[in-house]
């Protein structure tokens, strides 16, 4: 079974080094002009006859219809990024006197909940029940998502690759091609 994993291209948020996770919000204009040169430089992985999924935010489905055009797809929340609460839409430049942020990023940054949002834990055990209904439906799938999701996904099935969540995220518009019968990836 074949799994291709691909993070939505670049947000204003991302631009301006927000917190974003729960924020539906698009894509920037340099974000959709850097994956119409991709779809037009690039090989693409070839999506004919898989099972095709986003998490339903702004900017997987905007990333989805400019790499692959207007094609039929399910929206799973499961695969919607960590909901970073109070800190949403706002950088460490602005929170680093915050109290509840300097609380928050102290510690373990897996068990520590974002007030008002999810801890690292929580997402990851949503994205890890979607990533289950995903195996057992048994269909070769593309999944438009959030790095956080494709980070957690990836230490999950390769372990043994000593990643933490930071070093398993692509770049904007990148993802991952596994094969889960035979335990491998490629970056793509």
């Amino acid at each position: 079974m074949k799994l291709i994993l691909l993070r939505h291209g670049v947000t204003e948020a991302n631009e301006k080094h927000f917190y974003c996770g729960s924020t539906d919000i698009g894509l920037s204009e340099a974000g959709k002009a850097a994956l119409e040169r991709r779809k037009a430089e690039e090989a693409l992985p070839d999506i004919t006859g898989l099972r095709v999924l986003t998490g339903g935010k702004r900017r997987c489905e905007e990333t989805l219809r400019i790499l692959f055009g207007e094609v039929e797809h399910e929206i799973d929340p499961a695969f919607c990024e960590m909901d970073f609460g109070a800190f949403e839409m706002r950088s460490y430049e602005e929170l680093k006197n915050d109290p509840a942020y300097i609380a928050w990023i102290s510690g373990d940054n897996e068990k520590n909940i974002a007030p008002g949002g999810e801890s690292g834990e929580i997402m990851t055990r949503r994205v890890l029940e979607g990533l289950g209904r995903i195996i057992a439906g048994g269909r070769d799938s593309l999944v438009v998502t959030h790095g956080g999701v494709i980070a957690a996904i990836m230490a999950h099935l390769f372990p043994e690759e000593g990643k933490n969540r930071y070093e398993w995220q692509p770049s904007p518009g990148g993802g991952y091609v596994i094969d889960l019968d035979g335990r491998r990836f490629r970056g793509v």
